[in-house]
């Protein structure tokens, strides 16, 4: 018997993510997964692409996720931090959500609204000692996906003095299993197909987190709506403080991470090579008329965006390499 793992809110995207993750994971057990309007509902019902994985849905009670050794909460923002506090602490924790994510309370009422619940363990092993710190915590925050994108784009070239933390512009193209599976007119086939549009423009709740993670002070993001239903691709602008190359640094930073690949000269990241995958595709250059670093990142978001890094933190936590039952590779086409 392997480790017991329960997913709540097993009926999103993330959640049917996961469920497909830990169902092929050589030492994790799925023993329970729950939710909210679909209790009741075989997991088939909700997610056809796992046929075969005979699983009822259950109500999201404490109870039922207290028998697991593991849990994954896959909730909306907000929701996480009430289910958690009723988790005998022998249980460990991977939060999908932000409720654990901030360290700043203000930063978190301005974003999220609400009182802070507090600041767990961050899920983002490719930060310099987070491996170590993820190895050793029972509740780990999972990273969001569009911070997920911009912080491994970002955070090497703030910590080698290659970049300045000041004036880092983003723009970021997010498929739409970002914004969740509740049904929504503005996500409806006929408005997304065709169709780019921006959001949250100028304040997007990631914004924080982002800069709590890289160093950066000043941050101007502007995310798009793709008409795609997975994916995220970031461009990264930042003002250069020396003559270091870029994608030196960056192919420096991650030599040994098994899941983020800084391409080959010339290569520039597309979001279907990670589809699929756990990995992160990177390229840098400078731009020629006006000097700026931009480093252009892709990865899946419900892959190294969500459920897929969670499952690494897990892995982490559970003393297993980094890699198992996750892809380095995507599909195509």
């Amino acid at each position: 018997m392997g480790v017991r793992v329960a997913v709540a809110g097993a009926s999103g995207y993330a959640g049917g993510e996961l469920l497909r993750l830990i169902a092929g994971h050589p030492e994790f057990d799925l023993v329970a997964a729950t939710a909210h309007t679909q209790a009741g509902s075989p997991v088939t019902a909700v997610h056809p692409q796992l046929a075969g994985l005979d699983l009822t849905l259950a109500q999201t009670d404490p109870a039922t996720l207290a028998d697991a050794d593991l849990v994954f909460l896959a909730l909306p923002h907000g929701q996480s931090a009430a289910l958690a506090a009723q988790l005998p602490a022998s249980v460990k924790v991977v939060d999908l959500g932000a409720d654990f994510r901030l360290r700043d309370a203000d930063a978190w009422a301005r974003y999220y609204g609400g009182p802070h619940a507090g600041t767990w363990t961050y899920g983002l092993p490719e930060l310099p000692g987070q491996r170590a710190r993820i190895a050793a915590a029972s509740r780990v925050a999972n990273t969001g996906c569009y911070a997920a994108t911009i912080t491994l784009a970002l955070a090497p070239l703030i910590a080698a003095g290659v970049a300045s933390p000041d004036d880092v512009v983003v723009v970021a193209a997010s498929g739409t299993s970002g914004a969740g599976r509740a049904a929504k007119a503005h996500l409806l086939g006929s408005e997304v197909m065709g169709d780019l549009s921006p959001y949250k423009v100028g304040a997007h709740q990631h914004v924080p987190e982002i800069k709590q993670a890289t160093g950066a002070t000043s941050l101007s993001m502007t995310p798009v709506l793709a008409p795609m239903p997975r994916g995220i691709l970031a461009t990264v602008t930042a003002v250069p403080t020396g003559a270091a190359d870029p994608r030196e640094v960056l192919a420096a930073a991650y030599a040994d991470a098994p899941f983020v690949h800084v391409l080959p000269p010339g290569a520039w990241p597309h979001t279907a090579a990670t589809a699929g995958s756990n990995s992160c595709h990177l390229q840098a250059g400078v731009d020629a008329d006006s000097g700026r670093i931009i480093v252009v990142s892709a990865l899946d978001n419900l892959g190294k965006g969500a459920a897929g890094q969670a499952v690494q933190c897990a892995n982490l936590m559970y003393g297993l390499a980094e890699t198992t039952g996750l892809s380095v590779y995507g599909v195509a086409p």
